[in-house]
């Protein structure tokens, strides 16, 4: 998703040790029900997993997507699920960590002996403290331990820039901050990144390999890896200077074309880009009758495009759930994937490699996600893993911030104005408005940029409603440096418009706003014409197209980032603290264990549907 770091976060963050942090306990977990099998119209439907034919194989596929570093249990909404009951009702469940992500895999790979695991981008960035402080080396020697095969690169895998990715697959330790443990060197990923969409601008060639073939027993299945194309409009200038990022059907055509000149006729597309289905239930069946294309957006045109020669897709980005069918070119179906995020679903596909042909039989893959539950066993590597760094992050971690009377949701809000969107714009222009500081009048928050509720019943020790360090970090985990800018009232009007035009249309990026700023978006009508112009007031007056306004944001929307070219247009910059300092700093003198600080009503933008 959206918003980024610097890559000069280094030098922002202090490194200590002491005792380690709690993890989440065991809940429970409901098992899955949801198939998918892509079947050839005018065939019979082929040999399921487990029953073979001499001259074909089953080939397991494992795959998740978006973990971005989560190997704690995410606590709030960001660490549930939802399912569909059998009488039509949903329910929500605690799922995810890398502790039971690794048990799952384990038993899901038993009675397999031709089993691939792979992912779908976005393994780092954006990650909680425990291993975000570390530049992600915490989440890379996990994913070496649950024996990740290859993946992707995601818009994330930027976040640092190019030089830190190819750390984070070589090996070495931190240039500036050196090695984290004693005698101890980070070794880098075991299994390939794949970037064959991103190319240096001086050579022309990958950052990284395009594609990997995966090979046992004479079985070969090649992997192709893309991120989307439009990375650089939500990843800050630093983090993709000096690359180009390329057309992901393209790219995907190219190499498969490349693959098969090789030998290689058993191809999957890892895709870090998605699209959103009918119903949130990860169980939800996108391929029933009258669910139309089962899934929107991005990845399903993508998938129209890319070449038959491709077998199946593993998706991401948009950290939904679905299992669907897609046709091809050929208009024949294709299995596309997506589990979620944060490591609380995995997908299972059957993938039949016919050794004549050295091709998947199309008409006998089938797939299911799975929810990564909470109430089977802890794989006691991770735990041993997790409480090794949180022994390093604690001093840190457990530092109180402020206090909090209930949930504050916000990447779990359920309307597009979260309350803690409205906390966050408020810390940044309290921060901000000090003449000295920068004389912001208003403040603008990317909501892409908001990680997680900051929940009331967190783990750990601190007790209900303490805001710890590491709890911050989990909601503003970038480190973004805060701007405050000169923008005019008509650059300010066109800001919003941009919120629901343009790239922004179909999925509407809608701006957190600070106290005292208000306005109306009508939903009834489309584009740019959904902001009722004179409905955006500023402390009651309407806003004068002609006068300039002092607005601060972080250092991401003020580059025009997410979709917002009229944020890039300001003025007389002045520079200030991080983002994260700014909202700890607002939580320490906004409450008390005595007055936590309530949800606000989240009552700035009037929602016309």
């Amino acid at each position: 998703m959206s918003a980024t770091p610097q890559k000069n976060r280094a030098a922002r963050r202090v490194l200590a040790a002491a005792a380690g942090l709690a993890t989440v306990g065991a809940l429970f977990a409901a098992m899955p029900t949801a198939t998918a099998t892509a079947t050839e119209p005018g065939h019979g439907k082929g040999h399921g997993h487990g029953s073979h034919k001499p001259s074909t194989v089953d080939v397991q596929l494992l795959s998740f997507n978006d973990l971005h570093g989560n190997l704690e249990a995410p606590a709030g909404s960001a660490g549930t699920v939802t399912e569909k009951q059998a009488d039509g009702t949903t329910k929500a469940i605690p799922a995810g960590g890398i502790e039971y992500l690794a048990t799952s895999l384990r038993n899901a790979r038993k009675g397999n002996p031709y089993s691939v695991t792979a992912a779908g981008g976005d393994m780092v960035g954006a990650s909680p403290l425990l291993s975000g402080l570390f530049h992600d080396e915490p989440t890379i020697e996990a994913l070496n331990k649950i024996d990740l095969d290859v993946t992707t690169v995601g818009n994330h895998e930027f976040d640092e820039g190019a030089v830190e990715l190819a750390r984070l697959q070589n090996g070495g330790c931190h240039p500036t901050e050196g090695c984290y443990e004693k005698g101890k060197k980070f070794k880098g990923a075991d299994f390939p990144y794949l970037a064959a969409n991103v190319t240096s601008e001086k050579t022309g060639k990958p950052i990284l390999k395009p594609y990997t073939v995966w090979k046992k027993n004479g079985v070969k299945i090649g992997f192709i890896g893309v991120t989307l194309e439009g990375t650089p409009n939500i990843v800050t200038a630093e983090g993709v200077k000096g690359l180009k990022f390329h057309d992901e059907i393209e790219t995907v055509n190219k190499y498969a074309k490349e693959l098969e000149r090789q030998g290689v006729k058993s191809i999957v597309a890892l895709i870090h880009e998605g699209g959103s289905p009918a119903s949130t239930a990860y169980n939800y069946d996108c391929d029933s009758p009258g669910a139309g294309d089962g899934i929107s957006g991005p990845i399903a045109e993508i998938a129209k495009g890319i070449t038959p020669k491709v077998d199946a897709l593993v998706s991401g980005h948009t950290h939904q759930a679905y299992v669907c069918t897609i046709p091809d070119p050929s208009g024949n179906p294709r299995l596309v994937t997506s589990a979620s995020s944060f490591g609380k679903l995995y997908t299972d596909t059957t993938l039949t490699y016919d050794r004549r042909t050295n091709d998947i039989v199309r008409t006998s893959v089938e797939s299911a996600n799975h929810i990564v539950s909470r109430e089977q066993p802890k794989a006691a590597d991770m735990t041993s893993l997790i409480g090794r760094w949180n022994k390093l992050a604690a001093p840190i971690a457990n530092a109180p911030q402020g206090f909090i009377s209930a949930d504050i949701n916000g990447r779990g809000a359920t309307s597009p104005e979260s309350p803690l969107g409205d906390v966050i714009a408020d810390a940044q222009l309290t921060g901000m408005a000090p003449a000295d500081k920068g004389g912001a009048q208003i403040a603008f928050m990317n909501p892409g940029g908001i990680r997680s509720d900051l929940v009331h019943k967190a783990s750990g020790s601190e007790g209900d409603g303490v805001v710890t360090y590491g709890e911050a970090f989990t909601v503003q985990p970038f480190t973004n440096m805060m701007n405050a800018v000169d923008l005019t009232g008509a650059q300010l009007i066109t800001a919003l418009q941009q919120q629901v035009s343009g790239v922004n249309e179909a999925s509407p990026k809608i701006l957190q706003v600070s106290k005292g700023f208000t306005y109306t978006l009508d939903m009834t009508k489309t584009g740019a014409a959904r902001v009722v112009t004179d409905s955006v007031k500023l402390d009651g007056t309407a806003i004068d197209p002609a006068k300039t306004y002092r607005v601060a944001m972080n250092e991401f929307l003020a580059g025009g980032g997410d979709g917002f070219p009229a944020l890039g247009e300001g003025k007389n910059k002045l520079v200030g603290p991080s983002d994260l300092d700014l909202f700890n700093a607002y939580l320490a003198a906004n409450s008390t264990a005595q007055a936590p600080l309530a949800p606000p009503a989240a009552d700035r933008i009037t929602i016309l549907k």
